[in-house]
């Protein structure tokens, strides 16, 4: 295997082995990796490769012999271009390269800096040193948040959202942020309710219905159609892909019924809270399955009853490949029944001690933020980070609403992102570093501007 062999004096990007099975390269100061012939031919994006508008592979893998190789490789300023036997060039920008290099590796998102120029420290946000982790994607500018945050909630206007894609990307941007926001000035209607959601993506149809227009009258089976307190959950942990984004508006007027305040936490906070407090709990909660499901009795929609399970039991704290929490999935009163080989010798009384902990985060005052819901008014959150919940009422109100699928919102999110946010944060902070770390950028400034699969590399 290639490795690194020490820092050299080069100060622009060099092809030092051009082997029979691999290309060896080295990059200002000295940091080499290598990549294989079949890896570069497999992740060629010339337009014969890789489809330039659906940025769909067109190569088939399979069919890449394991002894291709290239004919010749020639390192320019904006990345190296190679000639492979199938007799065509092909061009990899450098930033591309070093962020996805394998042999070794060479940065990695969760090594990302921390931009502290976009983490405001105002009163409602908890402070970054203590509770943002400045190693993990904090140029995602994700604020996590307390009570104080209701002070100046994030909010946009009915009418901002619904005339201007712009709007929409600044309602979108609020959710990504915070995990919630409040929409004003919303004509007290089901049908300009369902159109403010739809302007995000299509509406998610489940045993619930698409569109909600409800009292409490447990049609459903189940305890959100009923008048009693709720304590902060996560909906839908009994789907195998929970619900991204949930939205509510009051219908009625509030005279109609007492109580029946809204509860929202920030569950990524409340991780963190954890993690910093009892890392060994928090640890726990990371790797334990919770068996979730709904099973309501029969009703006039559903005589035969509610019967949901997921496929596969998940933690209550969900991270991705580089240890970023992506998920909080968390419902006491959906759980299910733990217990078997995951949960043997003492592992069962750590679990308890570990969600009682959990439990006196979430319900700390600190953490509770607690708004009165009125008609015109929305609040939207993230369903797999902002936990929510309510207290008890008596009355009678109405509330309409609706999910949208996670990966719907964060395509949105995505595309507007690309034309009013300057793109993808978490890769201008890695493209940063690399050129940083690598001294690229004057370089790139006097190589040729491509256009195509690369330019968001470029």
């Amino acid at each position: 295997m290639l490795r690194p062999l020490g820092r050299s004096a080069t100060t622009t990007p060099r092809v030092v082995e051009h082997g029979p099975r691999r290309v060896t390269v080295e990059l200002p100061g000295g940091d080499r990796t290598s990549f294989s012939y079949v890896w570069l031919r497999d992740h060629c994006r010339e337009e014969r490769s890789y489809h330039p508008q659906t940025r769909q592979r067109l190569v088939d893998t399979t069919k890449i012999p394991a002894d291709y190789r290239a004919t010749q490789v020639e390192a320019r300023g904006d990345g190296p271009a190679s000639d492979f036997e199938s007799a065509y060039e092909s061009f990899f920008p450098w930033a591309f390269l070093i962020e996805h290099a394998y042999n070794p590796t060479l940065v990695r998102r969760d090594q990302l800096p921390a931009s502290n120029d976009e983490l405001s420290t105002s009163s409602f946000l908890v402070s970054p040193e203590l509770f943002f982790d400045n190693a993990k994607g904090a140029e995602c500018s994700k604020m996590y948040w307390t009570k104080e945050i209701a002070n100046d909630p994030p909010t946009v206007a009915y009418d901002q959202v619904m005339t201007s894609e712009e709007g929409v990307w600044e309602w979108l941007k609020r959710i990504d942020t915070y995990g919630f926001s409040l929409v004003s000035a919303i004509p007290g209607t089901p049908e300009a309710t369902e159109a403010l959601t739809r302007r995000i993506a299509f509406i998610r149809e489940t045993h619930y219905g698409g569109f909600w227009d409800f009292t409490a009258n447990l049609e459903h089976g189940d305890l959100a159609y009923s008048d009693v307190r709720l304590e902060a959950h996560t909906d839908t942990t009994y789907f195998t892909d929970p619900c991204g984004l949930q939205l509510f508006h009051l219908l009625s007027p509030s005279t109609t019924h007492t109580g029946g305040h809204n509860l929202l936490v920030d569950g990524f906070r409340a991780a963190k809270v954890l993690e910093e407090s009892h890392p060994d709990h928090h640890e726990l909660l990371s790797t334990l399955p919770i068996p979730a499901h709904a099973s309501g009795s029969g009703s006039a929609s559903l005589p035969s009853g509610v019967h949901m399970r997921p496929v596969r039991n998940l933690p209550v704290l969900n991270h991705d490949e580089n240890g970023e929490l992506v998920m909080v999935r968390w419902n006491g009163d959906d759980r299910g029944v733990v217990g078997g080989a995951a949960y043997e010798g003492e592992k069962m009384d750590r679990w308890y001690d570990a969600l009682r902990v959990w439990e006196d985060i979430l319900r700390s005052d600190e953490a509770q933020l607690w708004t009165k819901m009125e008609v015109g008014t929305a609040v939207i959150f993230d369903n797999l980070r902002v936990l929510h919940g309510r207290s008890a009422y008596s009355g009678s109100r109405r509330l309409c609403g609706a999910y949208v699928n996670g990966d719907d919102y964060r395509s949105r999110l995505r595309g507007l992102r690309r034309q009013f946010g300057g793109g993808d944060p978490k890769l201008s902070a890695l493209r940063r570093l690399v050129n940083e770390r690598y001294s690229l950028q004057a370089a790139l400034d006097s190589a040729p501007q491509r256009t195509g699969a690369w330019a968001d590399y470029l």
